[in-house]
């Protein structure tokens, strides 16, 4: 009895630890197309794997089939803690912020920069195999505000 709890104890401590401090690995969750409908047309993130990061684009199209690039993003390590790494080009969203990994708890990361405007965070959530959640989150003007982005794999 001993041994099984001493190695569900150790199970738990490793899931711990890497969930504290994930690898490039623990967000491959993220690679591929993603869309999400939306009631003026869709938005598509694609992600892609590079050696020691992961670079992505979030494209806006209408109902007629126009896109706009509207961010890119590079998760990637910066003196050893990962970051979210956000060029905006959208109007009102321009230029580049740097989000950092400040919680990391199971299948949920979230990435955080205080002095920002809007957002001040930003969360994925692997919810499986071909659904990912995205939202942000932060104070505009003292109220407290959240946006959710539910994306579908697109094959």
């Amino acid at each position: 009895m001993k041994k099984i709890y001493l190695s569900l104890l150790l199970m738990f401590a490793a899931l711990y630890v890497s969930a504290q401090n994930p690898t490039l690995k623990t967000f491959y969750f993220m690679l591929g197309k993603w869309e999400m409908k939306t009631k003026n047309g869709k938005i598509l993130e694609r992600w892609h794997k590079h050696k020691d990061s992961l670079t992505g684009q979030s494209h806006k199209f209408n109902a007629t089939g126009d896109s706009i690039l509207t961010e890119a993003v590079v998760l990637k390590k910066i003196n050893g803690e990962w970051h979210f790494c956000v060029t905006g080009y959208e109007k009102g969203n321009e230029g580049k912020t740097d989000f950092k990994l400040v919680k990391s708890i199971k299948n949920t990361f979230t990435f955080e920069n205080k002095q920002h405007d809007f957002p001040q965070q930003i969360t994925y959530q692997n919810k499986g195999k071909d659904e990912l959640l995205a939202w942000i989150e932060g104070n505009i003007n003292g109220q407290k505000r959240k946006i959710e982005f539910p994306y579908i794999r697109v094959k």
